[in-house]
């Protein structure tokens, strides 16, 4: 069976959360273009990933799909890397790391969608309310300068990638602690790299 690392992304998608921690990672990796019109939905890529989206991994024959469950994966599969976390840092990454995954991205979803949940059916909803989300990812980001602690990890790349783009898009407020913590991710080198790399594949198909 190959190790071979295959990425499948769209340059305008989620994808980029996976190429920069690619990037980070350091292993090589294959990228895959898939495009939204024609080959995410097909048969072919409906085997890799059945919700017809990107970004998906092969590495071994196996699958990965799921931003968060992507970037954890890496981390453990690539530990020279240095991203997985340590001991002392394992509650705070994998709590932050599935709040972001799960009430952030409910929370700023049904905001977009201008749904509002009324107090009653808040109670049911893991993430009670937009505001009260917003206000524990801030809480979470101000607490140390990265997410698990004092030192950067495969968490950053996932919470950072949805703290960077609700701050462009206007999905999460641009709150002090938002943009200091973002600014601090877009400063490392394999960000940097990500970042081009996509931007490149935009250009080059306008």
């Amino acid at each position: 069976m190959s190790d071979e690392l295959v990425f499948y992304t769209n340059p305008q998608s989620r994808g980029r959360i996976i190429r920069w921690m690619l990037e980070e990672v350091g292993a090589p990796y294959r990228t895959e273009i898939v495009d939204y019109g024609t080959t995410m939905k097909d048969t072919a890529y409906r085997a890799i990933n059945p919700m017809g989206k990107v970004p998906a991994i092969v590495h071994g024959g196996k699958i990965v799909t799921e931003c968060a469950a992507i970037c954890a994966y890496l981390a453990e599969t690539f530990p020279d890397a240095g991203l997985a976390p340590q001991p002392a840092e394992r509650a705070d990454y994998y709590r932050w790391l599935f709040f972001a995954a799960g009430p952030v991205e409910q929370a700023v979803t049904n905001n977009w969608a201008k749904f509002e949940a009324t107090a009653e059916q808040g109670r049911m909803f893991g993430y009670g309310s937009f505001d009260q989300a917003v206000s524990v990812l801030e809480q979470a980001v101000s607490a140390h300068p990265y997410i698990a602690g004092d030192r950067f990890t495969a968490a950053d790349v996932y919470v950072g990638s949805q703290v960077g783009w609700g701050t462009m898009f206007g999905t999460l407020p641009k709150r002090d602690a938002f943009l200091a913590y973002h600014e601090r991710l877009t400063a490392r080198p394999a960000y940097r790299r990500a970042a081009e790399a996509d931007d490149a594949l935009i250009a080059a198909a306008a």
